[in-house]
């Protein structure tokens, strides 16, 4: 999900940069008159999962390794005159763990709604006083061998436990929960799912809408934590659902349409299939077609939408009759094709408004599935309350975006389809593994979608006017009071959330990228980890070790100082002389670190007859001593010295990273 501010990381990677310096002898774990202790930085780094059976040592699946499965075959209706929406929902769940379970706890996410919620008093919604009573479970039923028994169960806050007759044996047994529901639909208060008015007619955004049934794993068992506001953590599965909705109304949804000649006129479907063979924007409903009654089937009362989808842990949908609607196709490699699709109210059209909307999304979904293929049949941005908000296979937008903004928000939103669609990592407790790996990916397709058009993609709430990006982090870094990457997202303050979340971990990975391994060996290990992890529920541990794994590279002090720590830099120049007074005989430096992070670097050597050379100061430089001594093979004088001479790190002071030599 993406909320106002940008955000930038754009770090190009150094030039040339060969030769190695020569280490000269330094007192064992000197210390620069900072802070830096070399001790704290390289001690051996113990990662909160350990290494076992189930999630081994390279940061892959052990052989042991289970994951449970949740398939869902959901009926819901849209009772526009009360705005409701009435559910039967049939969850065959798949127990693959080695443990009997004697309940099954399932995600009420509606209930986060309620006025006694605990979302509502963590944080109350300023200025809102709106309610709803959440989920109204009618009845909830167990069934097994065919028959089907009612159950009891227990709802606290946005949590229901289904307690079970007899214990769900481990290693593959299954079972079925039956369970009939209804809720209010929130008004445009609701954000991630809400009642929204257009010109032609109320847009329904309908996510979070039937109960979800919580992870079960080896990490924790039941993961079941309360609904405050961060995202979710869910079971992967095959879905289908169908949503009635009067005969005037369109529906779009996560996955493909099941029955277009039921829901659909003839000269729909004829658009939608020559869409679906075009790189360019086709019309399904025109701007002038939208609410009109001409754009429906001739058919009375209710019509049902029916959808499919495969390898998800959830679905969503939107409904109204004011969509305009448009698509193309999507290129995906391999061959494959898919469709980008864009509904939305008629207020948003406009040539630099929602009519380029599809064209992002295609853009969008091709170039990131340079990391992993997209894998659904469609990408849809939906234009209505602007929640900002990601659902596999359609993201909420708002109709009233328009410009780079637009640009932004459905890239970033469509971007979540890898991080946490894909890649199912637990966004209600590491945000950055999902927000941030996503605005990692974001930041090079703004630079390559039409030579640039919308790039630098920057942070709005750190971008100095015409600044090196790379500096929008240094006053986070110098801040005491900011959290971690690895603080729980739901115990970050808001203040921080973006900056770190978001902001810090794609920067993360750009510095480890572009600054410490290279392209060569983090984009096959990035790549990787998408694959390995695809459809699975990594932890921050795994990725750590399978990116260590695949690259070969020891990275502890990194994950200790950019994401167990806040942790400054600040590397500097101190000293330089000519060996006996020579040039000929080569040139010993003395760096400094003033702070407690220390990187990679580029040293920069400016000769007196106007030639440069650059070399690299391994990180492995640092690790006695804060002051360590180069001594550099040169042959002729040099009149400056740089460290960073490019700026490329996230240096808190640059006043000393420049040496004039005598």
């Amino acid at each position: 999900m993406i909320r106002p501010g940008i955000h930038r990381a754009t770090i190009h990677r150094a030039t040339i940069m060969v030769a190695a310096c020569l280490l000269a002898a330094a007192p064992a774990f000197a210390q620069a008159s900072g802070d830096y202790d070399p001790r704290a930085l390289f001690a051996p780094l113990v990662l909160p999962q350990p290494a076992n059976a189930f999630r081994g040592g390279s940061g892959k699946p052990g052989p042991l390794f289970w994951q449970n499965r949740a398939d869902y075959d959901l009926r819901a209706t849209i009772d526009t005159a009360n705005k409701r929406l009435l559910g039967d929902a049939a969850i065959t769940y798949a127990n693959n763990s080695p443990d009997a379970l004697d309940a099954l706890w399932l995600q009420l996410d509606q209930d986060m709604y309620r006025a006694d919620s605990r979302a509502q008093r963590a944080r109350p919604r300023r200025g809102e006083p709106h309610a709803t009573q959440g989920f109204e479970i009618a009845s909830v039923e167990v069934e097994r061998d065919g028959r089907r028994a009612p159950a009891t169960w227990l709802v606290d806050d946005t949590r229901m436990r289904v307690d079970l007759p007899a214990p769900l044996a481990g290693h593959g047994k299954t079972l079925k929960l039956h369970i009939r529901y209804a809720y209010d639909i929130p008004g445009p208060w609701g954000g991630r799912t809400a009642v929204t008015p257009s010109r032609n007619g109320d847009i329904y955004e309908v996510a979070q809408w039937y109960p979800r049934m919580a992870v079960y794993d080896d990490l924790r068992g039941w993961d079941t934590q309360p609904y405050l506001g961060s995202e979710f953590y869910l079971e992967y599965g095959t879905f289908d659902y169908a949503v009635t909705v009067p005969r005037d109304y369109i529906v779009a949804g996560s996955g493909a349409l099941a029955n277009p000649a039921e829901v659909l006129t003839a000269t729909q479907q004829q658009r939608l299939a020559k869409a679906a063979q075009s790189d360019r924007t086709v019309y399904v409903v025109t701007p002038e077609e939208a609410g009109a009654a001409a754009s429906r089937p001739a058919r009375p009362g209710t019509q049902t939408w029916r959808f499919h989808m495969e390898h998800t842990r959830d679905v969503a949908f939107a409904a109204s009759p004011a969509f305009v609607w448009d698509a193309a196709r999507i290129n995906l490699p391999g061959g494959r094709h898919a469709m980008a699709m864009s509904v939305y109210a008629a207020e948003g059209v406009g040539p630099d408004r929602w009519d380029r909307s599809t064209e992002y999304m295609k853009a969008a979904v091709e170039h990131f599935s340079q990391w992993y293929p997209y894998p659904w049949p469609a990408a849809i941005n939906l234009g209505g309350h602007g929640a900002g908000m990601e659902y596999p296979g359609i993201v909420f937008d708002g109709f009233d975006d328009q410009g780079k903004p637009l640009f932004w928000v459905s890239a970033h939103e469509i971007g979540h389809t890898w991080f946490p669609m894909i890649v199912g990592s637990n966004e209600r407790r590491h945000a950055f593994m999902d927000e941030g790996f996503n605005t990692f990916i974001d930041v090079y397709f703004s630079d390559a979608f039409n030579g640039g058009e919308f790039a630098p993609k920057r942070d709005g709430e750190y971008a100095p006017k015409g600044g090196n990006p790379v500096d929008e982090i240094l006053p986070l870094l110098a801040d005491k009071d900011a959290p971690t990457l690895m603080a729980l997202a739901d115990a970050t303050a808001e203040k921080y959330r973006h900056p770190v979340a978001y902001f810090k971990s794609a920067l993360g990975l750009v510095l480890l990228r572009e600054q410490i391994l290279g392209p060569a060996r983090f984009d096959p290990a990035f790549k990787g980890y998408i694959a390995t992890w695809a459809y699975r529920h990594p932890s921050p541990s795994d990725f750590f070790r399978y990116m260590e794994s695949a690259a070969g590279e020891d990275l502890s002090w990194w994950w200790r100082g950019w994401y167990f720590e806040n942790w400054q830099l600040d590397l500097g120049v101190r000293d330089a002389a000519y060996v006996d007074g020579d040039a000929a005989k080569g040139l010993k430096v003395v760096l400094e670190s003033r702070q407690k992070l220390v990187m990679p670097a580029t040293l920069r050597i400016d000769f007196a007859d106007g030639t440069r050379e650059d070399r690299r100061v391994p990180v492995e430089a640092w690790m006695q001593s804060g002051t360590p001594s180069l001594t550099l093979p040169i042959a002729k004088p040099v009149a400056r010295l740089t460290i960073d001479p490019d700026a490329k790190l996230p240096d808190a002071d640059r006043g000393n990273n420049a040496f004039a030599v005598r």
